[in-house]
């Protein structure tokens, strides 16, 4: 039974499937990709959803919502007539109306999903998107973020290559803005930032506002259905300007009589101010990552609105860089979903790929003020935008005489002081009564992709201690299996099979070699160790191969001299550069 991989999108949604080797767009009813994510109640109660629901924007603005995504995980409610709803519920008749014509496409039924959401999308908005496929009669075990999504996709088109891309997802109504590293055969975001409420739909409604600005129309004055037959005129303008130089807006309809010539060069000037906030998250993401320009091998621009000339001469100025030309900004991201939810079914005919993502918010443990004893101090565990999945530690020690017992508190969030972020959970550790300083309990963290924190505290008799936080779609039969997927995590990475072994490697080239040879045998040695103790999977892996490759070179070396064996010589040794 097929996997949907769908884009559930701020303006349009689209689905894909992975089938005969590749990742396979899925048609809608008419016959075309993209289904307009709005939802219409007609007069009669029936619902429409899609293009349908888009045509009554204009002629039935109070029965018609569109934009929802942008309140997921929220108390928001819209009301279409008589008829109530939450975001998610929205989002369920946009996906139900998904798989429908996916069932109808495929010939048969679909009951399962791979949805993509925005990279900086917090769990409440995460959990929100499940309810929505759950509504829509979907099981929803796997989320993708919208950015890997693409660069999953585009790793598949290009090849293997090595690259470190920006992913700059501009939608009808939110910016996601990542760091991707592509690496062997693992896809790793680096970091990540965003606006939830900056979109191609903002440009509409800045394009219509500027329209009446210039032809003395308050706009803020007017009725909604006119305030939305202008924004569909600017929004046919801003699409025109993308292949002309000069596009005309004109309304006539018997209450607004205006018309006016647009250019890309006018509409950058009415947009000044929302071309300045797609520079904040790009900066955010290179500072995160610590990463400088000259270290971008590309600029991969997906989302609807990325199609706009100026929005791409806007990144492409500020990154110094040409975005590059097979991004597929429509369609990148549903069929990278297409992929990620051929890889969840295990396809035989899909090579074998890590998807790593990154936590947008920080995990920690409350530890003792000694300055201000009343106000807990955040100590960080798991930072924010740590690539995922992925198991730290630390340790930490009573600070009474006598105590008999630690009482770890988890929190999440950026603050120094506990109270200032978010308290996840409680777990109570039994320790040994001695003088302060002399118990420790060493405390690990596990977190998952999908929400699922695993905490584990053991204290210096072995004794183990375990709470596990998880999110409210999950169930424990979920919870359990993951927590059995992550076992293999709470290795350090140094006593994984690779590391162990190029450790035992570096410590015999070091036996071998004397002088200036040994001193750098050490200095990689050291470097290694440094790496294996960051316990972050992209970070060790290329750190590995760096390892292997200069042990390769002192054996290459240390074997130059060696007598030539008369039965097995290789030839002539290389130096070591």
């Amino acid at each position: 039974m097929a996997i949907l991989g769908i884009d559930l999108g701020t303006t349009n949604s689209l689905a894909a499937v992975w089938r005969n080797g590749h990742s396979e767009l899925i048609p809608n009813a008419a016959g075309g990709y993209l289904t307009p994510s709005v939802v219409s109640v007609d007069e009669d109660g029936s619902i429409l959803v899609g293009q349908a629901a888009r045509e009554r924007l204009i002629s039935h603005p109070q029965q018609t919502a569109a934009r929802f995504k942008r309140y997921m995980g929220t108390q928001k409610v819209f009301q279409l007539g008589e008829q109530s709803f939450r975001p998610e519920e929205l989002s369920a008749l946009v996906l139900r109306r998904l798989r429908e014509d996916a069932e109808c496409y495929l010939g048969e039924p679909v009951t399962e999903a791979v949805i993509s959401v925005p990279a900086y999308f917090a769990e409440a908005q995460r959990a929100a998107t499940k309810r929505a496929g759950a509504l829509a009669g979907l099981r929803v075990e796997r989320l993708v973020n919208e950015p890997s999504a693409a660069a999953v996709s585009a790793h598949i088109a290009e090849g293997d290559a090595d690259k470190v891309c920006l992913v700059f997802d501009l939608g009808g109504g939110t910016l996601d803005v990542s760091l991707v590293e592509r690496f062997d055969n693992v896809v790793s975001v680096t970091a990540v930032s965003g606006d939830n409420r900056l979109g191609g739909s903002d440009f509409d409604r800045a394009i219509a506002q500027g329209f009446c600005e210039e032809s003395g129309i308050p706009f803020d004055q007017l009725e909604p259905s006119r305030q939305e037959l202008l924004i569909r005129q600017a929004e046919a303008c801003k699409i025109a300007l993308t292949t002309q130089p000069l596009a005309v807006m004109s309304v006539d309809d018997g209450v607004i009589h205006a018309s006016l010539p647009l250019t890309n060069e006018w509409m950058i000037r009415k947009c000044s101010r929302l071309f300045r906030r797609m520079a904040v998250p790009v900066r955010t993401v290179l500072r995160d990552a610590g990463m400088d320009l000259s270290e971008l091998d590309e600029l991969v621009m997906v989302g609807g609105s990325s199609h706009m000339p100026s929005v791409r001469q806007y990144i492409a100025q500020l990154l110094g860089r040409q975005p590059a030309a097979d991004s597929r900004p429509d369609t990148a991201i549903a069929l990278g979903a297409g992929i990620c939810a051929g890889m969840k079914a295990r396809s035989a005919d899909l090579k074998e790929m890590v998807l790593t993502d990154v936590c947008p918010f920080t995990l920690g443990v409350a530890v003792y003020n000694e300055a201000e004893t009343e106000r807990d101090l955040m100590s960080p565990l798991i930072e924010r935008n740590s690539v995922l999945p992925t198991s730290k530690e630390g340790v930490y020690y009573t600070v009474h005489d006598g105590q008999t017992k630690v009482e770890l508190k988890v929190y999440q969030g950026e603050n120094p002081y506990c109270e200032d972020n978010t308290l996840l959970g409680k777990l109570s550790v039994s320790v040994p009564a001695a003088p302060r300083g002399q118990q420790s309990v060493r405390v690990r963290f596990t977190y998952d992709i999908n929400g699922l924190l695993e905490v584990e505290a053991a204290n210096r008799n072995g004794q183990m201690f375990r709470l596990v936080i998880q999110n409210q779609e999950m169930t424990q039969q979920e919870a359990e299996r993951r927590l059995q997927e992550l076992s293999a995590l709470k290795l350090h990475p140094r006593d994984q099979e690779i590391p162990r072994a190029l450790l035992a490697r570096a410590q015999r080239m070091f036996a071998m070699t004397v002088g200036d040879l040994r001193q750098r045998v050490a200095q990689f040695l050291a470097w290694y160790q440094n790496e294996l103790a960051s316990q972050e999977a992209i970070r060790v892996a290329k750190a590995s191969r760096r390892m292997a490759q200069f042990l390769d070179e002192v054996e290459t070396y240390l074997g130059r001299d060696a007598l030539p064996d008369p039965f097995f010589d290789s030839g002539e040794q290389e130096e070591l550069p």
